[in-house]
């Protein structure tokens, strides 16, 4: 506030409402990985709003919510590496043996419980599938 930064003021605000509305829904305190995950929704939401913003030749607008969603981004913990993910999906594969397409979600599950929200499930889903395909070869 002080800063003057009206537009980090107001994402912040709108974040802060976003958490509390969930609290309410809920009728429980949120954990640092469900707040984390609000987070990562509200810039899933800014990057598709964005694109479209784009698409439609509305600059100021595809400006606007680009900057909401870098702001928003600094709050959420830093990811792990494509290697790092390969890497623990490695270990997981091994320890569980032969993975059909059918066991994935099982590889995913623990996954999640291992890595939290510091594991990008896009890229690990990616990385799963192609390791499933050449268990054959």
């Amino acid at each position: 506030m002080k800063a003057g930064d009206k537009l980090r003021l107001s994402t912040l605000r709108m974040l802060v409402a976003a958490i509390k509305q969930k609290e309410i829904d809920t009728r429980t305190e949120l954990s640092d990985d469900e707040a984390i995950s609000i987070i990562e929704k509200q810039v899933q939401q800014r990057l598709e709003s964005a694109e479209q913003y784009k698409a439609a030749g509305r600059d100021e607008l595809f400006e606007k919510e680009s900057q909401e969603a870098e702001i928003l981004n600094t709050y959420l913990p830093e990811k792990m590496s494509e290697e790092e993910v390969a890497e623990m999906i490695e270990k997981i594969m091994s320890e569980i043996g032969e993975v059909t397409m059918q066991e994935m979600g099982n590889v995913m599950a623990l996954l999640k419980n291992q890595a939290g929200s510091k594991i990008d499930m896009k890229l690990a889903s990616q990385i799963v599938r192609d390791k499933i395909a050449n268990q054959g070869n």
